[in-house]
Parts: structure tokens; sequence; C-alpha cells
């Protein structure tokens, strides 16, 4: 039975604003930064037009920036960077390589250690560096071992959120809990507090990632498996009166609709001629050395008059065009890549790395190859690349850290300054693990030590640094505390409690979990877990009951982003690089939810007396 809501003019402003809130963070259409920046303005604004006091206390407006500065937001942000950091110089290099080597043995044997090594990595490191390290070496063995990548990339992904669970450092959202549980008064949980339970349910959902996932998704092939190259070097030979004999540069271009890229102009055998200055006029016996498809090729041919050639020989069924030294490769765009925003015309993509891109593929997307606006859409997280050029320009690109490319092969980036990384990081690790350090401390600690050895520089810190993650994060803390200073929090724990009355604890707080476990597939886990937190306290102090478990459902609930791409960041990488659907996701992560919803459902209780 429901109880009487006793809310405010300013807790049912919150209550509303929450609910617009959540479905503006569902829209593709909002960037998520707009979103959390409108949920901060208003609630600044109507709290400045409209002041609210409470037992004397005023909530003042001002307040809800202080998000900014919270000790949590300063830590997920200097975990970010640390983790870019551990990217960037290839400081995980040598358990790739352990891992690339023991796939040549036993596929099925390295797929289970594959799992294992992502989620206890991902206990300590943010998972978005361990899946940018594991996918090409994932992909690389798909591809040598005929094994399909869409087996094994959902599972390797989902083994990192598991793992980021066990620990109140493995993720983000585990560092907010536990922050806004200990600002309301809770005493703070030590960093493996809460592994026992998350490492026996975690072992059964590792089982069935490795056992049963494989076999529920469907078999896709990637790109990289047409090993033909898309994009061939040749030359076009202007005949004498042919329709380009006697036109500038810029007219022969013209005639082609603007279409055909001259690389140089060769005349006399020898004389190479730039193509900067379109005044250049062509006469016959020159060649115009050019890089396009084999269509797009004949059809310069035809439109200019002139006569295809490759290497000596005209291209003819005895003379087909060849590229040798092409290589393909997917380049994908993730949180801090130097590409993210920016169009291929803007990035002069082409020229900078001396690439060509055959097409782009978005999810969402119907239309795999997007050629005609390829050049000037703005790339977002998860979209893929496929281009092609000289094996070693691909080679450099991909040693150099800064870009996700996965080409077949199991090169993974690594700097001298890998070691200095990791003692980084296992130092940031080891002094909040022992409790000497907050990690809000030894976190902005890292960083300094991180720019100050070379590891990274300022320009890689400004890259790490992801606003939509700052905002969302920040709005989601204004909001909690918008819920608690009205009374919100206490009106909404006070209508679960009046629901659940007559229901055992357990069930109270199974259902907390399922709540958290469906918000955050649809919403911001970050969001999700915000704003859960009050709820949770409210409802066990208003039983007298233990907080700990109650913050642990949402902890847990929260951190459940396996049924939608959506969910989590690193879903969207794999679902690009898999080639998964919506119901992929669907097939495999509703069960894995509920394997593990259920478990934690018994755990609790038992680890965590209420």
């Amino acid at each position: 039975m429901l109880a009487e809501f006793n809310l405010n003019p300013h807790s049912a402003a919150v209550l509303l604003l929450t609910v617009v809130a959540l479905f503006l963070f569902t829209r593709d259409k909002i960037p998520l930064e707009t979103s959390s920046l409108f949920v901060l303005a208003i609630l600044a604004a109507g709290f400045e037009l409209f002041p609210y006091s409470r037992d004397g206390v005023t909530l003042h407006a001002v307040d809800f920036f202080s998000g900014f500065g919270h000790e949590a937001l300063v830590a997920v942000t200097a975990l970010m960077i640390i983790g870019h950091g551990m990217a960037r110089t290839g400081a995980l290099e040598p358990v790739g390589r352990l891992l690339a080597r023991f796939w040549e043995i036993s596929p099925q044997l390295s797929f289970l250690l594959t799992l294992v090594v992502g989620a206890v990595l991902s206990a300590f490191v943010n998972n978005v560096p361990i899946v940018i390290l594991l996918l090409p070496i994932l992909t690389s063995v798909s591809l040598k071992t005929n094994t399909p990548a869409s087996r094994i990339l959902m599972p390797m992904g989902f083994a990192t959120l598991i793992g980021g669970m066990g620990t109140t450092i493995g993720t983000s959202t585990n560092l907010l809990v536990v922050s806004v549980a200990v600002s309301m008064g809770m005493e703070s949980f030590s960093m493996f507090e809460f592994l026992a339970p998350v490492a026996i349910t975690g072992t059964l959902a590792i089982a069935y990632l490795w056992l049963i996932a494989p076999h529920i998704l469907p078999e896709r092939k990637s790109e990289l498996q047409d090993s033909s190259p898309r994009i061939f070097s040749a030359a076009l030979f202007i005949n004498e009166e042919g329709v380009a004999d006697g036109l500038t540069l810029k007219e022969a271009i013209e005639k082609t609709d603007n279409a055909i890229d001259v690389l140089f102009i060769k005349r006399a055998g020898t004389e190479y001629l730039s193509v900067a200055h379109g005044s250049i006029k062509l006469k016959a016996g020159d060649q115009l050395l050019v890089r396009d498809t084999p269509d797009n090729l004949k059809s310069f041919e035809k439109m200019l008059g002139a006569e295809l050639y490759n290497s000596d020989n005209r291209v003819d069924e005895e003379h087909p065009l060849q590229a040798e030294g092409q290589q393909l490769a997917e380049v994908i765009v993730t949180y801090g890549s130097p590409i993210l925003g920016r169009t291929l015309a803007n990035l002069r993509f082409a020229d900078r790395y001396q690439l060509a891109t055959l097409a782009l593929h978005r999810v969402g997307s119907k239309n795999r190859k997007l050629m005609s606006e390829m050049a000037n859409v703005p790339l977002q997280v998860g979209d893929v690349l496929l281009v092609q050029g000289a094996s070693e320009k691909i080679s450099e690109l991909k040693k150099g850290g800064r870009i996700l490319v996965l080409d077949g092969t199991a090169d993974i980036p690594h700097s001298r300054k890998a070691p200095l990384a990791l003692g980084i990081m296992v130092a940031v690790v080891t002094l909040a693990a022992l409790g000497i350090l907050p990690i809000a401390i030894g976190s902005v600690c890292g960083v300094l030590m991180l720019t100050i050895t070379g590891c990274l520089g300022w320009r890689d810190v400004g890259e790490a640094v992801n606003t939509q993650i700052v905002l969302i994060v920040a709005a989601s803390l204004a909001l909690g505390a918008a819920m608690v200073g009205t009374g919100a929090a206490d009106a909404m724990a006070t209508q679960f409690v009046s629901l659940t009355a007559d229901s055992s604890v357990t069930f109270q707080l199974s259902g907390l979990m399922l709540l958290m476990a469906i918000l955050t597939n649809i919403v911001s886990n970050n969001a999700a877990a915000v704003i859960g937190t009050p709820i949770a306290i409210g409802i066990a102090q208003q039983q007298g009951l233990a907080v700990e478990p109650f913050v642990l459902a949402v902890l847990f609930g929260a951190n459940m982003s396996y049924a939608t791409p959506m969910a989590y960041k690193t879903n969207l990488l794999v679902m690009t690089v898999g080639g998964y659907s919506f119901n992929d996701f669907l097939k495999v992560g509703i069960p894995l939810t509920v394997l593990m919803w259920v478990s934690l459902s018994f755990l609790i209780p038992v680890f965590y007396p209420v």
C-alpha cells in the first residue's frame, strides 16, 4: 500500500526534474553534456530565484556546483588520466604479448585466461584502456585462427565490467556511490571490502561468458578478413587529342566533377611535376599518377579520354590493377582519441596519415559505407573507419598509441616510459589500499608524476579528460544533493518501505538492485547510482537497519550495464568492432544480468547481515 506523499513544492520540483533528466539522458539526439548542463542550470537558477530552507538550513544555489570539486569526481578524472597514460605508453604490453602467445597454444583456455585477466586488471584500472589493450589482440588471433571475433569480443567486454565491481576504485560508479554514502554518514569501505561476494558471483559469470555466451552470439566476419586491397595506384596516360590534352590540371579535375585526386604529373618519362598549382597545362604523353577504387579509375579514364596503366602495362584482363604492400585496417574512435569530434576533411586525414579511407561504419546506421558524406561527418565514439595504405604507415599509426588500430597483427604500442607509468599506477593503488592516502589525493599525485616524468604531456591529459563524464557526474551529484536537501529522497524511501512493508529485507535489497540494474541500462550508470544512493540510505534508516547492504545493492545494480550497447562506453567499442546488433546485447546481457542479480541477492545478506 502506498504511503501518503509528503512533498513540499521544492521536493516535488526536484523529483519532476529528476524524471526529466532521466528522460533526457536516454535521448541519442541530445548530447549527454547538454542534458547534464541543462540539469545544473535549472537547479541553480531555480533555487536562486526560489530559495529553500529546511530545519534552519538554507540550500544555496551555488552549492549545486560543488560537484565539480567533489572528491569522487576528482578521483574519477585523475584515474581516467592515469588509465590513458597506461594505454599511451603501452604499460600493459607484457600482459598483451603473453595472452597473444597463449592463444597460439590453446585458444579455448586462452579465452578463459583473457576473461580472467581482463576482470582482474579492471578491478584496479578503468576498463577502457583494458578493452583497448585486448581488442587488437583478440581481433588478430581471430583472424589467424579463423575464430569469429563476434564470439569473443562481447564476453571480454563484459568480463572487464564484472571485474570493475570488485573494488572501490574499479569503476567511477563505485567511487561515486561510496563517496555519496560517506558524505551522508556511512563509514567508508576499504578498497577490498566487497570483493568476496563479487568474486563468487564473478566466477559464475565468467563461466557463463566462457562456455555459454559464445554459442549465443552470431558469427560475423570482419571486413579485415577480406584481404584484397580496395584502393589502387595507377597512371592515366594522356592521349594526343584526348579530352585532357591541352587542358590545365584544374580543368581536367573539373571534368571528373572534382572527384579525381592527382598525386603527381609524370612528364617525359622522368620529370615529376607538382600538382600544387592547377594552372599546369597537360599535354600528350603526360601521366597523371592517381589512387582510387577500380570503378573510379575506369570512370576517370573514360571522362578524360586517357589510358589507364598499372606499372608499364595497359590495364586489361591480362594485366589487372595491383597494389603491392597495401594493407587494410580498422581505426576505432575512442574516448581521448585525437580524431574524436573532428571530420576527416578537417583532420586532412589522408595527407596526415597517408591512408585512404574506404568506409565509415556507425552504430545504428544501416548504410555501411557513407561515402558521399564521410569526409564531413564529425566522428563519434565507436565509429569505425576502414582504411587502406602502406603496411609501414599503418604500423606507425598503431605504434603511436594515440589511435586504436586493428590490422590483424598483435603489435601493441610500447614506449620506454611504460615501466614508469605502470609503477605510478601500482603506487597509487597501493597507497589507497593501505589507507595511507585517499584515492582522490593519491590519483592526483599520480597524474602529477606522469607529467613530470614525461609519460604524458598536457595535451594528452586534455585528451584523457572526458567532458561527458565530468558533466554527468556533476549534474548527478547536484540532483542527489537536491533530493536529500529538499526531502525528496526521504519521500521516495518512504514509498519504497511502504510498498515492501510485508517483505523480507532480502527481497527489499533484491528489488532495489533490480531497479538499479534496469535504470543503468537505460540512463547513465553514474546518474542511476548517485540518485539511488540517498534513497537506499533513507530506506535503511527508516527501518533502523544497517545502511551498507542497501548501498551495495545500489552499487552492484548500477554496475550491471550488460543489456544494451549504450549502457557503458566500452559496450559501444566492442559493438562496432564485433559487428553486434542491439538484440545481441539483449540475448547475452539479460541472462548475465539475471545471473548476477540472483546470486548477489543471496550473497549480500550473507556477508552483510542487517
